[in-house]
């Protein structure tokens, strides 16, 4: 007999009741060591007491108006992110998925309203995800996520990942843009070349087509910037963004310039409860955290240190991990053994981490983290390494 909840995840049998810092504790009361923050989306931690209050106080007023008025929490955030980046225009939703079909309609839209309505098709990436949605398991290209779904949604050409090459030999006279992570989560915690980012704003400038940056993962100071296509020097002409945007709260949002936010008229696009006073509530206090003098510096610091220590492990334990890649608070452990069985021993260890594509272990930890969880994490990952170390055979050991 079915469950009540459809079957489509597969959950590991563990609920959590509460959570602290950059821990959880399940129904039993036993810790564990947060390093997937939800998939990058608990950014400042559990119970964060800024955040918490925000969103207390808040709900305590008004949670939902609908997109009928005015938003003044909406307009306030919105008017932060374009101080602090490239932006010109915000339009907030819900969820990665959502900001992606929305930077994609934007895409297109922007060349109809020139005079060149054929420019709809957008070249994607090779170990791409872009959301669940008919048109992003399209964008994402990923046979798995497109099995038994019919069709794929058309207008998506995918490329090898830091191949300009084979970008430009994909560029036609209908391609709109061109859509990247700059760094890969789902698809294997594979950076883009700072190189390559670089080479394709200059190719989009040459060909008149959008660069599109999808920062749904990697965004929201998770490299230790508050954007990770800053590390390259460049700016995208439209960008999403969700998960660490409201540090457990709901939201998306898409960035845009001028040229490309213009295109989004009454009518053409919109969201029920998207940009709500709650959700904007929560955004602007993971902001107040984030954009704090030093906040992202000490990120970049805790994160170096976790990589050293990550590279040691992997030379002592080269028989489970192989390679640290990532950029920032996104690491990935190449494994050499499977990974959801290196992802099952660390939650026997009582570290919570998250597989992804490659056969990588994903490594999200909150922001908020310092040396002392990295050392910890150090601990838990050594014991789910001697778990995960290939029996030696009797003439092996001697």
């Amino acid at each position: 007999m079915i469950s009540a909840l459809m079957p489509n995840y597969n959950r590991a049998d563990i609920a959590f009741d509460h959570g602290q810092g950059a821990y959880l504790f399940d129904l039993a009361g036993r810790r564990y060591l947060d390093f997937g923050a939800g998939i990058a989306t608990s950014s400042l931690g559990h119970g964060h007491a800024h955040l918490v209050r925000a969103i207390s106080e808040q709900a305590a007023k008004v949670i939902h108006v609908s997109n009928l008025y005015r938003v003044p929490q909406a307009e306030r955030l919105a008017a932060r992110f374009v101080a602090a980046s490239f932006a010109d225009s915000v339009f907030f939703c819900n969820s990665g998925a959502e900001a992606n079909e929305g930077l994609v309609k934007a895409m297109r839209k922007t060349h109809a309203d020139a005079g060149h309505p054929e420019r709809t098709r957008v070249i994607c990436f090779e170990g791409a995800f872009h959301g669940r949605t008919l048109a992003m398991i399209s964008a994402t290209g990923n046979p798995k996520y497109l099995e038994g779904f019919g069709k794929p949604v058309e207008g998506f050409d995918h490329v090898p990942f830091n191949n300009m090459n084979a970008v430009r030999a994909a560029i036609t006279p209908e391609t709109a843009g061109i859509l990247i992570e700059p760094v890969q989560g789902e698809g294997g915690v594979r950076p883009a070349d700072l190189q390559f980012l670089r080479d394709l704003r200059a190719t989009c400038d040459e060909f008149g087509i959008l660069l599109g940056l999808d920062e749904v993962q990697c965004g929201m100071g998770r490299t230790g910037r508050l954007f990770a296509h800053e590390w390259a020097g460049i700016a995208p002409d439209v960008m999403s963004l969700a998960k660490g945007i409201g540090g457990g709260f709901p939201m998306a949002a898409v960035l845009a310039t001028e040229s490309v936010a213009k295109a989004l008229v009454p009518g053409s696009h919109g969201t029920t409860f998207g940009g709500g006073p709650l959700a904007c509530a929560a955004g602007n206090a993971v902001l107040d955290v984030i954009l704090a003098d030093g906040f992202l510096d000490q990120v970049q610091a805790t994160a170096a240190y976790l990589r050293v220590g990550l590279q040691a492990l992997c030379a002592k334990h080269g028989d489970v991990f192989t390679d640290v890649r990532g950029s920032g608070l996104l690491l990935g452990l190449k494994c050499a053994v499977p990974n959801g069985q290196v992802q099952n021993a660390a939650l026997a260890a009582g570290l919570l981490t998250v597989a992804a594509g490659d056969n990588v272990l994903r490594l999200a930890p909150p922001l908020i983290i310092g040396p002392a969880e990295c050392d910890e994490a150090l601990v838990l990952l050594e014991t789910t390494a001697r778990a995960c170390a290939p029996a030696k055979t009797e003439a092996g050991a001697k």
